[in-house]
């Protein structure tokens, strides 16, 4: 049990507005990063959160705007979205831990819906719909989440760290993300975390992330990566060889 649970006990499991941790890992995302950012602070949730950017020593200004906005900027020469999430949750004060990715728009509501969803006892994880920043790309990410929601009735949907919540306590549990897979980690980590506890796809809310993957890389590599990438990795132990996004 982690340390959080051992000081707070029931107190913090019950409490109406718990405390949120977004972390966000960034490379180069001067593009993005500010628009992300502001969307988290524009938040309508009552409760306390914190922003979290966790750099891979860019080279543009990514960090100087996130300084803006975030509450703390860590700068690791450690490359990959893995590590970068991993940092941030080892220094993360809150009871839920929210991973979003640098290039991704959150409704006003997002975090008060995630948060509402895993109040319940029996859920662990929260995955939030996504659609494209670009209405040509829009309907491939509308089949997949309409196929994720539907394969969520029997928990066999796949997870992906758009924008995914999670209990601090069951990310630590099953040990983060794996740092050696530079593709589907995500997918990856909900294999675990499934293990012990419900994760939910949830159709309230939504973010809007984007389509750049699939701009520069094709719908073809794009699957390849993800969700493919995943089961190259489980049955074949093999990995798609693709440059770190961030």
């Amino acid at each position: 049990m982690e340390n959080w649970q051992k000081k707070c006990g029931k107190r913090c499991l019950n409490e109406k507005y718990p405390f949120v941790s977004v972390i966000i890992p960034t490379l180069n995302e001067e593009k993005y990063i500010e628009a992300t950012l502001l969307s988290i602070r524009n938040q309508d949730y009552k409760g306390k959160y914190e922003i979290i950017v966790v750099d891979s020593n860019s080279k543009d200004r990514t960090v100087e705007i996130a300084r803006k906005y975030a509450d703390k900027v860590i700068v690791t020469k450690r490359k990959g979205v893995s590590a970068g999430r991993n940092i941030g949750a080892r220094v993360a004060r809150g009871e839920i831990l929210l991973f979003v990715d640098a290039d991704t728009i959150l409704l006003p509501n997002v975090i008060s819906k995630i948060v509402n969803h895993l109040k319940k006892k029996n859920i662990v994880g929260v995955v939030v719909p996504v659609l494209s920043d670009d209405f040509t790309k829009n309907i491939l990410y509308t089949i997949g989440d309409w196929i994720n929601y539907l394969l969520s009735k029997n928990n066999l949907h796949l997870i992906h760290a758009i924008c995914f919540g999670c209990k601090r306590d069951a990310f630590f549990r099953v040990g983060g993300f794996n740092e050696q897979l530079h593709v589907a980690e995500d997918i990856e980590l909900g294999s675990r975390i499934k293990k012990i506890g419900k994760v939910e796809y949830i159709k309230d809310t939504f973010v809007i992330t984007s389509s750049r993957r699939i701009k520069k890389w094709s719908i073809f590599k794009q699957l390849n990566a993800w969700p493919l990438g995943y089961f190259y990795f489980k049955i074949f132990g093999y990995q798609p060889k693709y440059p770190p996004i961030r």
